[in-house]
C-alpha cells in the first residue's frame, strides 16, 4: 500500500507540471486566432498567478479540514476543468475566466503535496518527485506541438491535456483510502498541525529568511528560463533557432539534476544540497557573463544554472518541518509557495524593463544577484535555527 500511494503521488507531480508550459507553447498561435496582442499572455498568466497565491495561502486551512488526499484530487480536478474550459474558449475574456480555477487548483495542490511528502517521505523522494514535475512540464509542449502540426489547433492540445488530467483525477479519487490509511499510521508519530496566520508565521524565528530565500530562488529560475533565448540572440549573437534549442538545456539541467540529487540527498542532507546548488548556480551565472567570443561557455552556463537550481527547491521544502516544526510546516509551506509565485510573477518582467533600459547584457548580473541573495539568506537561516 505504501508503494502504491507513492506511485499516486508521483503521478500527481506529473499532473502539476502538465499545465505549466502549455500557454507558452501555444500562445504564438492563440493570440493571433483570438485577435489580441502578444503581450496579453501576461494578463492570463497574472490571473493564474494571483489565484495560485491565494490558494497557497489558504492551503493550510483546506488541508487541515479535508486532508492532503482530497485537496490534491479536487485541485487536479479544478485544473482539468480549467484546461477543458480553455479548449472550448474562442474569446480572450473566456480564457481570463477559466484562468481563475486554473490558478486556484495549482496553488492548493502544490502546497498540500509538498508538505505531505516533506512529512512522510525521505529527501530522495522529494528530489525525484520534482523531477517528475519536469517530466510533466516537458511532455505538454510536445502534445501541443503535435496538435498544432497536425492542424488540430491549440484547442485540441488543451483538450488532450485536460483528458489526461481527468484520468489522473479519477486515479487520485480512487486512491483516497490509501491517503487516509497513511495518515492513520502516522497519527501517533506526528504532532497535530497548528493553524498559523501570515502575521503569526513570520514571527517564527527564521521564517522571513526562508521566505526571501524562496522568493530569490523562484526569481532566479523563472528569469533564467524566460530570458535565456533573448540573451543568447541579442547578447551573444546566436541564431534564434539555435538559441531556442539551447535555452531548453536549462530545464534539462534542472530535471536531470533532480534525478541525480535523489541518489545523494540522504547522505548530503538538505542544508548541504542547498549550499552546493547555490554555488553551482553562481558558477553558471559567471560562465554566462564571461566576455569571451566562445559561445559554448554561455551554453554550459545555462546547464550549470539548471544543475544548481535542481536541489534547491526540493531541499527547502523538505527541510521545512525540521527547521520550523512539523506542527507548523503546512502553514509555512503554503506561505513559501505564495512567495515563490510572487517571485515567479514579478521578477522576470522587472528584468524585461531593466533590459530595455540598460541592455540585455544585464542578464547574468541579475541572475547572480538573486543567487547571492539566496546564499546570504539561507546561511543566516542555518545560523538562526541552530541556536
Amino acid at each position: 500500500m505504501y508503494s502504491l500511494l507513492l506511485v499516486m503521488i508521483y503521478l500527481a507531480f506529473i499532473s502539476l507540471g502538465l499545465p505549466d508550459s502549455l500557454i507558452g507553447s501555444a500562445w504564438p498561435v492563440m493570440h493571433a486566432e483570438l485577435g489580441v496582442p502578444v503581450s496579453f499572455a501576461g494578463i492570463v498568466t497574472m490571473i493564474i498567478a494571483c489565484g495560485t497565491i491565494v490558494s497557497s495561502l489558504l492551503s493550510d486551512r483546506l488541508t487541515r479540514r479535508l486532508g492532503a488526499g482530497p485537496v490534491t484530487a479536487v485541485s487536479v480536478l479544478m485544473t482539468a476543468a480549467a484546461l477543458f474550459g480553455f479548449s472550448v474558449s474562442h474569446s480572450f475574456w473566456l480564457l481570463c475566466l477559466w484562468a481563475v480555477p486554473y490558478g486556484l487548483g495549482a496553488g492548493a495542490v502544490d502546497a498540500a503535496l509538498n508538505n505531505y511528502v516533506a512529512l512522510h517521505y525521505a529527501s530522495r523522494h522529494m528530489s525525484w518527485l520534482h523531477c517528475f514535475w519536469g517530466v510533466g512540464a516537458a511532455v505538454s509542449p510536445y502534445i501541443m506541438g503535435y496538435s498544432l502540426a497536425g492542424g488540430y489547433g491549440w484547442n485540441s492540445g488543451y483538450r488532450t491535456v485536460s483528458i489526461v488530467q481527468l484520468i489522473l483525477t479519477a486515479a487520485l479519487f480512487i486512491s483516497l483510502p490509501l491517503w487516509k490509511r497513511k495518515d492513520a499510521e502516522k497519527a501517533q508519530e506526528e504532532v497535530r498541525a497548528v493553524p498559523l496566520s501570515l502575521s503569526q508565521a513570520v514571527k517564527i524565528k527564521g521564517v522571513p529568511l526562508i521566505l526571501v530565500t524562496f522568493f530569490a530562488y523562484c526569481a532566479l529560475e523563472q528569469t533564467t528560463g524566460l530570458w535565456a533565448s533573448s540573451y543568447l540572440v541579442q547578447g551573444r549573437g546566436i541564431h534564434a533557432d539555435t538559441a531556442a534549442s539551447f535555452a531548453s538545456l536549462f530545464f534539462l539541467g534542472i530535471t536531470f539534476g533532480r534525478f541525480l540529487c535523489g541518489f545523494f540527498a540522504e547522505k548530503l542532507g538538505d542544508k548541504r544540497l542547498i549550499r552546493i546548488g547555490i554555488f553551482t548556480a553562481m558558477v553558471g551565472a559567471v560562465l554566462i557573463g564571461l566576455p569571451v567570443p566562445f559561445d559554448g561557455l554561455a551554453l554550459a552556463g545555462l546547464i550549470t544554472i539548471g544543475l544548481g537550481c535542481a536541489p534547491i527547491y526540493p531541499s527547502i521544502i523538505h527541510s521545512t518541518p525540521f527547521n520550523f516544526g512539523k506542527e507548523n510546516s503546512q502553514s509555512i509551506i503554503g506561505i513559501q509557495m505564495a512567495c515563490a509565485y510572487v517571485g515567479t510573477t514579478l521578477m522576470p518582467p522587472l528584468f524585461g524593463w531593466l533590459a530595455s533600459v540598460a541592455g540585455i547584457g544585464l542578464y547574468p548580473f541579475y541572475l547572480l544577484l538573486f543567487a547571492v541573495l539566496m546564499l546570504v539568506m539561507s546561511e543566516r537561516l542555518n545560523r538562526a535555527v541552530a541556536k
